[in-house]
């Protein structure tokens, strides 16, 4: 068949002239799925089914009346991908430090001066921006570490956002490191979750944001019992970003002491913590972010990605994107560069001996991004693979292109092969997000204008 007919656009029209059918079903036949199911693993030739919001159905030759059709021969389904912790906020000043030297140069360049001047609508832009091209790229998912909130109308300008675009969103509220606020966070939580998460069967969803120490921002940032009983009362998961270095080891420590660390906390990069952090993380269940290129780039502590250290205690973590004033926008950089720096580590370490030493695989680093992202951020039983059951996030992503075929390996072609432009169509919460390689309703133009002149406006009144 003619690849290019797989997502065409009769077949969306077809789709979107039943989207207020709750009852509505699309039928992906002859695809190479890759569910990251541990009990359905990878089907070579099958089908998929999708009801509604949910994946009902996938095997070989399934049937299913009055379905929308979708031929997928040529192309892989899988999951789509999940991110952890990214400060979506700052997605206008993209790579506007591309060789950022140190955190310190990052926090008082971003935090201390453009965040400042942020206005709602700033928050708005950048967060709207920052999930089109998540979507684009295939995150289906994406956790907002929204640490500007200025005041309330900061919040509802960022959570608005994620509504607009569509996404699986996860809002982790907390106030910002610097500059004039409402000091309205924590206590506004109440209101923005009464308001925008009222229910627990919908898109959003809210998490309390918060820092490991007092070193960069204050004590009233720093993860303790009272924001723990603050989260606990909302009964909503916790972030914990900045977690690194001997201050954070210690904290982690008292954190156990104090019973505050558990399945429902995250803590976010996780580098140069010490092997008795380690254990009562591992020991507790917490759940850890990883940052690859952030830590790198950047130059957390280590500048290595904790990967052994979180496998050697039994975690299984989720990637992240971070902060796109510096890096990457998308999951395959960051699978790449994790599977490259751990199997660089593990050789050099075996380097002249006979030791043998685990390297992480391709399936490991497409799970960290899948479903495990997805039990990282509270969102396992609805999202990270492809089980009857749950939400229908998934991607198309074509397999016969120039850079892709022929397909040998799909979980590889998928780490080491892909990227956005193989990603035919995102589909999440049953939706289409993304079809024939566009992402939907989208004025670009206008966006592109909004854009530029949030920019300018930041640029133009941030202090240096």
């Amino acid at each position: 068949m003619d690849t290019d007919d797989t997502t065409s656009a009769g077949v969306l029209d077809h789709i979107q002239r039943q989207s207020s059918d709750s009852h509505r079903r699309i039928l992906f036949t002859g695809a190479t799925i890759v569910t990251m199911d541990a009990d359905l693993g990878v089907l070579a030739r099958g089908d998929l089914l999708v009801e509604g919001d949910t994946i009902t159905a996938i095997g070989p030759d399934l049937k299913a009346d009055g379905a929308v059709v979708v031929d997928a021969t040529g192309a892989i389904l899988a999951p789509g991908f999940v991110d952890t912790h990214r400060h979506a906020w700052e997605a206008q000043l993209r790579r506007i430090m591309p060789d950022v030297d140190d955190l310190g140069a990052y926090v008082m360049t971003t935090l201390a001066g453009y965040a400042t001047v942020y206005r709602p609508q700033d928050m708005y832009i950048g967060t709207k921006l920052a999930a089109l091209t998540a979507i684009d790229s295939g995150i289906t998912t994406m956790l907002d570490f929204s640490h500007n909130s200025r005041t309330r109308d900061h919040s509802d300008a960022a959570i608005q956002a994620l509504l607009d675009t569509g996404i699986r969103g996860v809002h982790a509220s907390m106030g910002p490191h610097f500059g004039e606020w409402d000091r309205q966070w924590p206590g506004d939580l109440t209101r923005i979750k009464s308001q925008y998460f009222s229910t627990d069967d919908q898109l959003l969803s809210l998490r309390l944001a918060t820092l490991a120490t007092d070193e960069i921002a204050g004590p009233a940032l720093a993860y303790g019992p009272e924001l723990a009983r603050v989260a606990q009362d909302l009964g909503v998961g916790v972030s914990v970003d900045a977690v690194f270095g001997a201050s954070s080891s210690e904290a982690v420590l008292g954190w156990a002491k104090a019973g505050i660390l558990g399945p429902d906390v995250t803590l976010i990069h996780a580098t140069g913590l010490t092997a008795e952090a380690w254990q009562e993380m591992g020991a507790s269940g917490t759940t850890v972010a990883l940052a690859p290129t952030s830590d790198a780039q950047i130059g957390l502590e280590t500048a290595v990605p904790a990967i052994d250290e979180a496998l050697a205690v039994g975690i299984r973590p989720g990637l992240s994107i971070d902060v796109e004033v510096a890096l990457a926008s998308d999951m395959f950089t960051q699978m790449r560069a994790l599977h490259a720096i751990q199997r660089m580590r593990a050789v050099n370490a075996a380097y002249g001996t006979d030791q043998q030493v685990r390297r992480i695989s391709t399936h490991d680093v497409l799970d960290f991004a899948t479903l495990q992202g997805a039990r990282t951020n509270g969102l396992q039983g609805v999202t990270g693979s492809l089980t009857p059951g749950k939400k229908a996030d998934l991607l198309v992503i074509q397999a016969e292109g120039l850079n892709n075929m022929p397909l040998n390996d799909p979980i590889g072609t998928i780490v080491l092969g892909s990227d956005a432009r193989n990603i035919t169509a995102v589909l999440v919460n049953g939706e289409p997000r993304k079809w024939d390689g566009q992402v939907l309703d989208v004025d670009l133009p206008a966006l592109r204008s909004q854009v530029h002149a949030s920019r300018e406006y930041i640029l133009n009144n941030a202090t240096d």
